[in-house]
């Protein structure tokens, strides 16, 4: 009964996004009470949506934070000689400029962090995107396809997983090594071809004169420069780039390499900026209004996740799913987990969230590949190529992507089809790739 209640919870919840019937805010939050009532949960159903919300309270908080303090940092102006840089550097040559983006996604996600991946990719190279009329769904796709296929051993899933089978990191990992660099060589090669479709979508408008002469190889950054209007540069503090550089640059060194906690980081780098840039008090105060409802709006949607989130599991469907699925597993199929996992891993991440596959859902999968003389190791690096590595940009059930589309300003649902099959397709190469290796002993 729980089983099938939570697969139809999942069900209903992707129709209604993908379908516009309902936003992501109040799907996420309508469709799993409307769930946990019918399923008899009653008065309890607070408690699970309560637990859920506590376990977002400090993403929620740096999201808030983070959008404060990079939207102060952009009204002081100090992107704009990054972009200048990027620009001289890539030209307005849409397939470098999208490459350049899965670069810079790489670089920052070895932190392991998608969300301080895509609060650092997005807001530095939006502005270029928005200033030559590319697409920003290519935007957040090549910044998504980057961040996904690097599992390395200190990332989320992998610790999840050496954890949950009592498996060391680096025995997962290393196998997976040639495959993960087949997965770069995916994500660039996708770029570039996301890249040169931009630039003749750009080159057609430009000859229908719907344009503004992007989209050329050969164009000068300044032919689709825009100005700033006069209440924009009254904003810009160009004296105060440096020390907002060197702010920033802190403040992501302190996340990455002394792992403080992201939302403490952006609450102290909020009350430096706001205090270097706009020391009056009324200012700060219209600075922080102007940036209020983008964060307010996304801290709405993830603590909805998490009430999503906590009634999913606390409510037990999250399991009963699991239970049931390994059910339904054929024992002649039995040798062809691992490649079944990795072909289903990531759109996999769609129905589950990490903590609940990979503590709940992995463990008796693996138990039960044990049966049929496949090691635990193998099924954790079949996870590995899509189960929140590639399948985490575009899962409602994890924070970052919500936090990828607003930065972006794009819509979930339009970022979901859109990025979707380039995931897919990165993570169906890597497993063939681990298959053709005889990473999976078939």
């Amino acid at each position: 009964m729980l089983a099938l209640l939570g697969t139809l919870t999942i069900l209903t919840l992707l129709a209604v996004i993908l379908t516009k019937t309902m936003t992501p805010l109040s799907a996420l939050i309508a469709v799993p009470v409307t769930a946990a009532l019918v399923g008899g949960f009653g008065a309890k159903t607070a408690g699970f949506m309560l637990h859920g919300i506590q376990g977002v309270a400090g993403v929620a908080g740096m999201f808030i934070f983070a959008i404060l303090f990079f939207g102060v940092m952009t009204d002081a102006g100090m992107l704009d000689p990054i972009i200048d840089g990027i620009l001289g550097a890539v030209g307005s040559n849409p397939a470098r400029i999208v490459m350049g983006t899965s670069l810079l996604a790489l670089l920052v996600h070895l932190d392991g962090s998608g969300a301080v991946t895509f609060l650092v990719t997005v807001p530095v190279m939006l502005p270029l995107y928005d200033r030559l009329g590319m697409d920003r769904r290519v935007l957040a796709c090549a910044a998504s396809m980057a961040a996904g296929v690097n599992f390395l051993p200190w990332t989320g899933p992998m610790i999840r997983a050496s954890a949950s089978l009592h498996i060391p990191a680096a025995t997962i990992f290393v196998p997976l090594i040639p495959v993960q660099l087949a997965g770069l060589a995916f994500v660039f090669g996708a770029a570039w071809w996301l890249g040169r479709r931009e630039a003749r979508r750009l080159s057609r408008r430009e000859a229908q004169g719907l344009g503004l002469g992007a989209g050329r190889s050969d164009a000068s950054p300044d032919v689709v420069r825009r100005e700033p209007g006069d209440d924009v540069r009254a904003l810009r503090r160009p004296r105060r780039f440096r020390i907002n550089l060197l702010l920033t640059a802190c403040l992501i060194a302190g996340m990455t390499a002394l792992k403080l906690e992201p939302v403490a980081v952006f609450m102290v780098g909020l009350a430096i900026a706001l205090q270097i840039n706009y020391p009056k008090p009324e200012m700060q105060r219209q600075r922080i209004n102007a940036h209020a409802q983008a964060a307010l709006t996304m801290a709405g949607i993830l603590f909805a996740a998490g009430a999503f989130t906590g009634i999913m599991k606390d409510s037990g469907m999250l399991d009963a799913m699991a239970k049931g699925a390994v059910a339904l597993t054929p024992a002649g199929a039995g040798r062809h987990l691992p490649l079944a996992m990795g072909l289903i891993s990531m759109p996999l991440s769609v129905l589950f969230d990490p903590d609940s596959f990979y503590f709940g859902v992995l463990p008796v999968l693996a138990q039960t590949a044990v049966r049929f003389g496949v090691a635990p190791v193998q099924m954790a690096q079949a996870a590995m190529l899509g189960m929140h590595t590639t399948g985490f940009p575009v899962s409602p059930l994890t924070p970052a992507p919500f936090l990828l589309v607003g930065l972006a300003g794009i819509e979930f649902r339009e970022h979901q089809k859109f990025t979707l099959p380039f995931l897919l397709l990165a993570s169906v190469w890597m497993t063939l790739v681990s298959l053709g290796l005889g990473i999976f002993g078939i």
